[in-house]
């Protein structure tokens, strides 16, 4: 299962979350068991930087849930560290995450979180990027030009 982002980056690229182990992002999704196709009621995190154990001591994962409706135990866990997105013309649908999951599937994804990129011309780095909205407008002081990222579209895909 994969991660994809579509999006319109303008003067800056590598757009990424900040997802290093001092300071983790929490890749928030709406989950659905796979067995019954109850949704969870709310969103969920999940870091790769944290392990659960599962019961029956078949391992861990990086988010390990038991249905409510259901009563059966699923697992999902990040593969690796994410994939920047590239600035390209027109914007591609890119794969920036990939995930392991056993008996649940995430159907949504929420931008929530601390977003990186860089200035396409200047390599300025923008930091604390806020993509939860959708649109993100700055100005590259370095490359004297404002600088976007608009249009975001996620999406998860099963392949």
């Amino acid at each position: 299962m994969f991660l994809i982002l579509t999006a319109e980056l303008n003067g800056v690229t590598n757009l990424r979350p900040n997802d290093t182990e001092d300071t983790p992002f929490w890749y928030t999704f709406k989950v659905q068991c796979t067995s019954c196709r109850e949704t969870h009621s709310k969103p969920v995190g999940v870091s790769r930087f944290e392990n659960n154990e599962m019961s029956g001591s078949r391992g861990e994962a990086n988010f390990v849930w038991k249905c409510k409706n259901c009563k059966r135990e699923s697992s999902a866990s990040i593969k690796a560290a994410p994939v920047p997105y590239e600035q390209t013309e027109p914007a591609k649908p890119q794969k920036i995450l990939e995930f392991d999951c056993r008996g649940l599937e995430f159907t949504e994804f929420h931008p929530e979180g601390e977003w990186l990129a860089e200035g396409l011309e200047s390599n300025f780095k923008f930091t604390g990027i806020d993509l939860a909205e959708g649109d993100w407008y700055e100005y590259d002081e370095k490359a004297n030009e404002e600088v976007s990222i608009k249009d975001v579209k996620w999406e998860i895909n099963r392949a």
